[in-house]
């Protein structure tokens, strides 16, 4: 008998705690909403964060290891335009040759080109 009553008085103790839970699912979409809003805005503010690193480089052109570690954060930021970072390795490198070899105006190009296919991105987002 007393098992009996165990298994009921558990079933009971679910029963019971069912009820807040109850409650709590009728809020969940208030928090689930707030979460992906939360999401949407960490993104954005990943875009706005990415959008200033192009910027940086592209004023800092003159010093070279600034902008190769500005490539190298985007580097890890994702482009789901082009399946890969941002601005890839051979990319990066290559922008960091030209800078090193004094050919700023390629190194802007690539720049801008890379800038070019994330900001497509944000374009898409807002249409």
């Amino acid at each position: 008998m007393r098992r009996v009553a165990r298994a009921a008085y558990g079933r009971a103790g679910s029963d019971a705690g069912g009820s807040p839970g109850t409650r709590g699912a009728m809020n969940q979409p208030v928090p689930e909403e707030e979460r992906q809003h939360r999401r949407g805005l960490k993104f954005r503010k990943r875009e706005d964060y990415a959008i200033e690193l192009f910027r940086q480089a592209q004023a800092s052109l003159d010093d070279v290891a600034l902008v190769d570690r500005l490539l190298l954060q985007l580097g890890r930021f994702y482009n789901p335009y082009v399946n890969a970072p941002i601005v890839d390795l051979e990319t990066r490198k290559r922008i960091v040759a030209m800078l090193e070899l004094g050919d700023e105006v390629g190194a802007r190009r690539l720049i801008d080109e890379r800038l070019a296919l994330y900001a497509r991105i944000e374009d898409a987002g807002e249409g």
